[in-house]
């Protein structure tokens, strides 16, 4: 336990130090040291100058917004809302709505144009998260404040360190290997302790990680899949990212998806061959093994079909739209948007797959000798 303790206090440590470092790109939008965002209140709508045509609205709001925080708190100022016609970038505005809005200024520290910039969510995405967090540590102890360590770890690393970094120049799949393994390591080992128990569980979820990265990258190029099938990902190019590899990038988001799933089946076999172990330590490493496997198809049956439907989401709607037209199936299958989804979910798979034997080796390696200079796990 006072191992776990340090091990979770050094992992939290990282995280707010990672948090407190530049990204560097800080101000990129355009926001600079002249604008202010605040939180406002929509206290008038006018629609004249909207028009909507069945499910698209094209044209503008003119608004007034009150805004509700910073020096200016109580003013109203007024704003504009341009609507392009397309229902997944445009935004719309109802009297008493909370709204994030920019408050550009002038050299004379006065408010020269407000733009309201999407409805306000900062203080619902707190209180989700608190909720989130109070529940997992309310149910599951200990062991529910090393989760959330390890789930805000997580989303520090990816958000300060690997976007960013990419963004430099960095290439997507050497800068996701090289997050991952970390990524892995404190989940594994904040899960599973310092322990036999933990490090078959990393042994595992890494060697499945390398080979769906080297599957991911392989197929990728088979189906000739140019990277740009994700939102924003051609964007980027004209932002003046152009040195940035969308198939890399592609490549990348394919083990960096699947490696949670990965680190999961890992730890269900690393843990069921441990406890088989502390209830029979005479039990020889032939016997560890193939109970190992037995655990090990069962487990890798059902996580295969979970990737499948946590995956589905992503493409429903485009399969859906396909459908409706009366696309035939093999040109359905033949887009590339389809393939790309193809290779995304298959090679995801194909990977956990292979995290199952991968995991039961390893843990017929650490695990089958109790002389080994590793602490036993804990209970």
């Amino acid at each position: 336990m006072k191992r776990d303790r340090i091990f979770a206090l050094a992992s939290l440590g990282l995280t707010i130090l990672v948090l407190a470092l530049p990204t560097g790109f800080e101000g990129s939008a355009g926001i600079t040291g002249k604008a202010e965002r605040v939180r406002g209140r929509i206290v008038e709508v006018n629609n004249e100058k909207l028009k909507i045509i069945g499910p698209v609205k094209q044209g503008e709001q003119q608004l007034e917004v009150e805004i509700r925080s910073g020096r200016f708190r109580g003013q109203v100022f007024p704003s504009s809302n341009n609507m392009m016609g397309k229902i997944e970038l445009d935004k719309i505005f109802r009297e008493g709505d909370m709204t994030l809005t920019v408050l550009s200024l002038n050299d004379a520290g006065e408010v020269s144009h407000a733009q309201v910039m999407d409805h306000y969510r900062t203080g619902k995405t707190v209180f989700l998260c608190l909720l989130f967090f109070t529940f997992i540590i309310l149910i599951m102890g200990w062991m529910g404040v090393k989760i959330v360590v390890s789930f805000v770890f997580t989303a520090v690393m990816l958000i300060r360190l690997l976007f960013p970094a990419m963004l430099r120049g960095w290439d997507p799949i050497f800068a996701t290997v090289i997050l991952v393994t970390a990524l892995t390591a404190v989940i594994v080992f904040l899960v599973g302790g310092l322990t036999r128990r933990g490090f078959t569980a990393f042994a595992g979820s890494m060697a499945g990680v390398l080979a769906t990265s080297l599957l991911a990258w392989g197929f990728t190029l088979w189906f000739k899949i140019h990277g740009a099938v994700r939102p924003f990902a051609e964007m980027l190019l004209y932002a003046g990212y152009e040195h940035l590899n969308l198939a890399h990038l592609f490549i990348s988001g394919i083990f960096l998806a699947s490696s949670g799933a990965m680190m999961d089946l890992s730890m269900d076999i690393a843990s069921a061959m441990d406890e088989i172990k502390r209830q029979n330590p005479t039990v020889s490493r032939a016997a560890l093994v193939k109970s190992g496997f037995s655990v090990a198809r069962h487990v890798a049956g059902t996580m295969s079909t979970t990737l499948l439907l946590a995956y589905s989401a992503e493409y429903t709607a485009m399969i859906m739209t396909f459908i409706a037209q009366g696309v035939p199936l093999e040109n359905i299958i033949n887009m590339v948007w389809v393939s790309s989804e193809v290779v995304h979910t298959l090679v995801g798979c194909f990977g956990l797959v292979l995290v199952a034997p991968l995991t039961v080796f390893a843990g017929g390696i650490i695990l089958g000798k109790r002389e080994a200079g590793l602490p036993p796990s804990a209970i």
